[in-house]
């Protein structure tokens, strides 16, 4: 691919996919697969969507290596061309990294979201070196992890701007923060998507130039946020707004609950998609596995909100 084709793998509606598990925390690779074909048949699409696999939601830091590598594999595999699969890999050092990478591009993977080696304690200028790595050791698309919540992992805008000509460097998961001001988006977007990664306002994002955005629910329920999207496209944003504002916000504010009795990034999403009878399993320990009260809860907004919940 060449890097606009690079840069449009990152647009839309991107699922950020969980890692279904058995009652006893392995990998259930066979409902992984079943989940891709599903996401699919839902509208999960190239061209309006594509799924991230193995992220911090994937919980690939928790992962073994080899339940990684075969996730990834299983996901591309049972989408068949369909929709663009995109692998993670973070906060390693520079030469793991490009290894990952490699092994992610052999099993098929088009696209990389990666993470500052926030562990090497990097400062600009080697978070710089380590992006320049990364494209000159790479064949396909980077999305660069801009998760300046860790120390050392807040990539000013003017490095950012610097990564310009670093081939494979095609897309920037956007959260802003005072190094990095949405107001930078102008300059940016015109050599790299941007993609939302917060729960601040989508129609504001896509008015600023936004190529899309994070999931909060499509891999739960697909039509929901491909909606959105869509109504993003066509600029009907009173439309959109309100879509969200009816839907995402209740179902936010009950997960807020959930994740302040225990963390874990897949917690609540795991927990709608058991509601909505896909059967994913509970996140590894030491998350706490959800609890019945919470589940109620949960499953109350979903009907509230109209979404076909299975019976209990």
């Amino acid at each position: 691919m060449n890097r606009q084709q690079k840069r449009d793998v990152y647009q839309g509606v991107i699922g950020v996919t969980i890692t279904p598990y058995y009652d006893n925390y392995e990998v259930n690779y066979g409902k992984m697969a079943d989940l891709t074909k599903w996401w699919i048949s839902n509208g999960m699409v190239r061209g309006d969507a594509a799924l991230k696999v193995c992220s911090v939601m994937g919980e690939a830091p928790q992962l073994r290596e080899n339940e990684w590598i075969n996730i990834l594999k299983t996901t591309v595999d049972a989408a068949e061309g369909k929709v663009d699969i995109i692998g993670g890999t973070h906060c390693k050092d520079t030469l793991r990294t490009i290894e990952d990478i490699k092994k992610a591009h052999d099993v098929g993977i088009v696209g990389m979201q990666v993470a500052p080696p926030l562990f090497n304690d990097p400062n600009q200028d080697d978070i710089l070196r380590y992006y320049e790595a990364i494209s000159e050791n790479s064949d396909i698309g980077i999305m660069v992890y801009q998760n300046h919540w860790y120390s050392y992992s807040g990539i000013n805008a003017e490095t950012l701007l610097k990564m310009k000509d670093f081939e494979n460097i095609v897309c920037i998961k956007w959260a802003p923060f005072p190094g990095c001001p949405d107001e930078s988006m102008e300059e940016l977007g015109k050599y790299f998507n941007l993609v939302q990664n917060d729960r601040l306002s989508r129609v504001g994002f896509h008015k600023k130039g936004g190529d899309g955005f994070l999931d909060e629910t499509a891999v739960v329920y697909p039509p929901h946020e491909l909606k959105i999207w869509k109504l993003l496209e066509q600029k009907k944003y009173s439309e959109a707004q309100e879509l969200w504002d009816t839907v995402n916000a209740p179902i936010g504010e009950v997960g807020a609950k959930i994740r302040a009795k225990s963390g874990g990034a897949a917690r609540t999403k795991k927990a709608l998609m058991n509601i909505m009878g896909l059967e994913v399993g509970e996140q590894r320990p030491p998350t706490l596995p959800i609890s019945e009260s919470e589940k109620s809860e949960l499953r109350s907004v979903l009907i509230d909100i109209g979404w076909p919940v299975p019976n209990s």
